[in-house]
């Protein structure tokens, strides 16, 4: 019995609640059962040709170019899929910003210009081996906030945008939040 009370203190550190940092208090996943959940949106597109072809979609038509890097010409004028990729989850991500902004109370700039998001999506691994997937290196930028607002801001904007909700877990995403 006296061994169990040694044990005690070490169980009641190891259960006690820790003082997290501000932008990791929002880390809890919500679960969306997009099995059954009702359609918002219905975005469609149809690829000819891979990676050097074109895409035909409800209200896009683009033409598709093999990247240098990875051997192709990078025609000028025409995008590959980790381009389209970048912004879409840019796009998508700086949307959920301004929702989490508005749900949370906190007054994002007017200017379209005061806040920015960068977004780069490398292709990362083997080709050889076809063993490849996605890294993401998004740099945020907006103009009039404090600190703690920002970081409330980005981390709500972590847990409700769609993309990052898709790919949580599968792609190694980093955001370098920069207030101006």
């Amino acid at each position: 019995m006296a061994s169990l009370r040694a044990f005690q203190p070490l169980a009641r550190q190891a259960l006690a609640p820790r003082s997290l940092p501000r932008t990791l208090r929002f880390a809890s996943r919500r679960y969306l059962n997009t099995e059954t959940a009702p359609t918002l949106y219905s975005a469609h597109a149809k690829v000819v040709g891979a990676r050097t072809g074109h895409v035909d979609g409800d209200d896009l038509k683009i033409d598709l170019t093999m990247a240098k890097a990875l051997g192709g010409t990078g025609d000028k004028g025409k995008t590959n899929p980790e381009e389209l990729f970048a912004a879409g989850y840019g796009a998508c991500f700086q949307s959920a910003m301004n929702a989490s902004a508005a749900s949370l109370g906190i007054r994002m700039p007017d200017k379209k210009e005061d806040s920015i998001v960068e977004t780069t999506v490398e292709l990362v691994g083997d080709m050889k081996a076809l063993d490849m997937g996605l890294r993401v290196n998004m740099k945020v930028s907006v103009k009039g906030l404090g600190r703690e607002d920002f970081d409330k801001v980005i981390a709500r904007a972590k847990e409700v945008c769609p993309y990052s909700r898709a790919i949580q877990g599968n792609v190694e995403t980093n955001i370098e939040a920069v207030l101006n």
